[in-house]
């Protein structure tokens, strides 16, 4: 299959970086901490980040990553992401995949977990002072400073206070002030940090479909689930080795074995969300109507590689596109 100019960049511009040698391929790093998407001012152990289409920095070890005007989103485990609001910050304790752990230090956190993380090899943990909360299950999980406490949105997380060991479920905060207690919370309330993380999920959801169409048409197949550069929208995307699931934010996520049935069904799809192919769902956590995705001049090629936007698939076409989502996602306004 000839690549396009554009692909080719792309892939040669990350292969020092990742290792992947063509669209679609894996390009799981042995370590968590890839910075996917910075806006405004965010710092790098006290150095400004830029992110770029050839250039993802890394956290690595024992380095602080802090936003000052602007938020960052971060790429843990392959399915895990941490988003950090304004005036935050988290330092790197330990990156590897088989156990990941983030000191959060200050501001607001949000982890996206998009994968079942219960196995040994999967372990996420995240620290604040005497606190250390094990994400056990798929789910949304929030870290304030200020108060200090630790929400689960949707999911299960094991949290360590001194002596002590909580079972935290769906709609539960822990107070990490010393004082710990289990109390009840609306999970359906957010803010901006909320509604952010929504409309980042659903653009790399949006960019899934694509790049797992691309795996499948390569003939390739893959090894296991993991990070995928789609560089249409110029973002790494997350393709599950098998099956078909929802995010917890309720958008979908196909395999390259799965994801032929977007392009044989009619009618409308939209990565998910409250009317997925499947039919309708609710995803479980639903702050504000989620924001349409940039759109931008769409690109020849089959639709195997043609970017796109929320549109309309009939009979395996699709409307609308761009690299715009993965490059300016969320938007420049705080929102």
């Amino acid at each position: 299959m000839k690549r396009s100019p554009r692909a080719l960049l792309c892939v040669s511009a990350l292969t020092a970086l990742s290792g992947t040698t063509a669209f679609g391929q894996s390009v799981i790093s042995a370590h968590s901490g890839l910075i996917h998407y910075v806006e405004g001012r965010v710092l790098l152990d006290g150095k400004p980040v830029e992110v770029k289409i050839t250039s993802f920095p890394e956290v690595k070890e024992n380095m602080e990553l802090r936003t000052e005007d602007g938020r960052a989103e971060v790429l843990l485990n392959p399915g895990v992401f941490l988003r950090l609001a304004e005036n935050s910050s988290v330092r790197m304790v330990a990156n590897k995949l088989t156990d990941t752990k983030v000191e959060f230090l200050s501001g607001s956190a949000l982890i996206e977990s998009s994968r079942e993380l219960a196995q040994k090899e999967n372990f996420v943990t995240i620290l604040y002072k005497g606190a250390a909360a094990h994400l056990r299950k798929s789910g949304i999980y929030r870290f304030d400073s200020e108060p200090a406490q630790f929400r689960v949105y949707s999911g299960e997380a094991e949290v360590e206070t001194g002596s002590n060991v909580l079972i935290v479920k769906t709609g539960k905060l822990v107070s990490l002030d010393g004082l710990v207690a289990v109390e009840k919370f609306n999970p359906k309330d957010g803010d901006e940090l909320s509604r952010w993380s929504e409309r980042r999920a659903e653009y790399v959801s949006m960019a899934n479909v694509s790049a797992a169409k691309y795996v499948n048409n390569s003939g390739t197949g893959l090894s296991s689930s993991g990070w995928y550069f789609n560089p249409y929208f110029g973002m790494f995307t997350y393709i599950p080795m098998n099956g078909m699931f929802y995010s917890p934010y309720g958008y979908s996520y196909f395999s390259p074995y799965t994801v032929y049935r977007v392009y044989q069904s009619p009618g409308n799809y939209v990565g998910g969300g409250n009317s997925g192919f499947t039919g309708s769902r609710t995803p479980p956590v639903t702050t504000t109507p989620t924001a349409s995705a940039p759109s931008a001049a769409a690109s020849g090629g089959n639709a195997a590689s043609q970017p796109f936007s929320r549109g309309t698939f009939g009979g395996g076409g699709f409307s609308g596109g761009g690299a715009s989502a993965g490059r300016s996602a969320g938007g420049s306004s705080h929102r």
